[in-house]
């Protein structure tokens, strides 16, 4: 790849801010390994003028959570016309949608938990669906704001109508599947690994995504080759289907206690890029070591997306 002035986008607005800092600033990093010019952009409403300014060739997306993989900065990168990484505006925005993903994805043959999306008032009032059930918002990655309701729980979680939610209103309520966490990176059109996450808290939370000893990864993960080989095929159909670019991570959870089966639960469209995420691990299991994944990422960058 030549040489090129690359902003890396970090940062942002959402609850998951912290996150992308680690990410961006290790991205920004590698692209400087790299030999690239790198100018390093925490995102605001500015971010119009600053990009401007910066005048890039290609804008790096560090961005996780709202306003960063939800369809609203691409589109304004599609406005901004220089090419861009990761997915695009339309699959960003179903990708985010947890519920319209699943649906999207049940007639390729997916195996997707059933929820119902719903006032978080609502769910605070009455179980909508008999326990145990997980209940997160429906637009927010990093497993932020989950809670999981155990069988024979007597009332929902009182959570949901506090003050203090900072999580948006609307919520996912979702059939809990219990079993083995385990994920699948698709680097453009190829599933890289399965890793099976085994957390340390109750389950895997923010804390066991990010806290350095959060969890045990255990790559490649030690499931059936048929179990593999049905988590990689789903990823890669998962990527397609919602018209994804670039690298994405989907998680599953495999009912090994029950009937066996791999059950889709999310994609991600902009997977963390920090030094305990799992997407560059798995892309390390493959041979490609980070700095080489992030140019990767910025010289597959294109507009429109």
């Amino acid at each position: 790849m030549k040489t090129s002035r690359i902003a890396v986008l970090l940062g942002g607005m959402s609850a998951e801010r912290e996150v992308s800092l680690v990410s961006g600033v290790k991205c920004a990093e590698a692209l400087r390994v790299k030999g690239h010019e790198v100018v390093e952009i925490d995102v605001d409403r500015d971010v119009w003028d600053r990009l401007k300014d910066a005048d890039p060739d290609i804008v790096f997306n560090a961005l996780h959570g709202e306003y960063g993989e939800d369809g609203r900065i691409q589109g304004l990168l599609e406005y901004f016309g220089r090419p861009y990484t990761h997915s695009g505006v339309a699959a960003s925005a179903l990708a985010m949608d947890k519920e319209r993903t699943k649906a999207a994805l049940r007639p390729f043959g997916l195996d997707c938990p059933e929820g119902v999306v719903a006032d978080r008032f609502e769910a605070a009032r009455t179980h909508l669906i008999e326990p145990p059930y997980v209940a997160k918002p429906n637009d927010r990655g990093s497993s932020v704001g989950v809670l999981i309701v155990p069988e024979g729980a007597n009332r929902p979680p009182a959570e949901l109508a506090a003050d203090s939610w900072p999580y948006g209103d609307e919520v996912l309520i979702e059939k809990f599947i219990s079993g083995r966490e385990l994920t699948v990176a698709v680097m453009d059109d190829r599933p890289l690994a399965v890793t099976e996450i085994v957390p340390k808290t109750a389950f895997y939370d923010y804390e066991a995504k990010y806290a350095a000893g959060g969890s045990d990864h255990i790559l490649p993960a030690d499931v059936p080759a048929a179990v593999a080989a049905q988590a990689m095929q789903a990823a890669l159909t998962a990527h397609r289907e919602i018209g994804c670019r670039g690298l994405t991570r989907t998680d599953f959870r495999w009912d090994e206690p029950g009937d066996g089966r791999v059950w889709l639960l999310e994609i991600n469209t902009q997977p963390g890029m920090t030094p305990t995420s799992l997407a560059p691990e798995q892309a390390a299991h493959c041979g490609i070591d980070f700095p080489d994944l992030v140019e990767w990422m910025a010289e597959d960058a294109s507009c429109p997306r």
